[in-house]
């Protein structure tokens, strides 16, 4: 399925009987703390919080929102159990930026379902570009990006990250016709 077929499917699909109940919607005043706690422990899981992350976890509104990006939450059973951001690099390219599922929600689709609504709203807001960067060891979250239509980048076109941990680097190019639907 190409990512305009996925992209026209309902952020809110029916759950099965044993999966808890699932919407995605945009940040909200309060969701400040959610999106740094959902953030900081799969980092520290895996790594170790980077200086540029501490400057967007602490203040995602003026890193991220205020500068024109987006950030999306999963919310079941009345709480933020994933996030996904849309970081703005400039007016036509754009950073998909700190997806994070809690563990007990992995599995069942909701990464997914965050990652198309980021997709989404850069196609909307007239995106061209969408970049990502990851770490080889975060296999689910490569695969995913692969089945939506991102791309790996060459060694030779990657531009150094603030990152220490970054060394798989993934773009998608939305073509002219998907950005002028808007």
């Amino acid at each position: 399925m190409s990512f305009q077929q996925e992209s026209s499917l309902s952020t809110q699909q029916p759950q099965s009987p044993c999966a808890p109940e699932v919407s995605i919607r945009e940040f909200q005043s309060g969701d400040e703390g959610s999106f740094r706690a959902l953030n900081e422990e799969w980092i520290t899981r895996y790594f170790r919080i980077e200086t540029k992350e501490k400057e967007i976890l602490a203040d995602p509104k003026g890193t991220i929102l205020d500068r024109g990006g987006k950030i999306f939450f999963a919310i079941a059973d009345g709480r933020c159990v994933g996030c996904c951001a849309l970081r703005r690099i400039n007016k036509a390219e754009y950073e998909v930026a700190k997806m994070a599922v809690m563990p007990a929600f992995q599995g069942i689709g909701i990464g997914r379902r965050l990652l198309l609504a980021v997709l989404e709203a850069g196609r909307k807001i007239g995106a061209r570009r969408l970049y990502l960067e990851t770490n080889h060891i975060l296999t689910p979250a490569i695969r995913l990006y692969e089945s939506v239509g991102f791309k790996h980048i060459p060694p030779l076109r990657v531009t150094p990250s603030d990152y220490a941990r970054a060394d798989v680097y993934m773009e998608l190019f939305f073509d002219r016709a998907s950005v002028q639907r808007k």
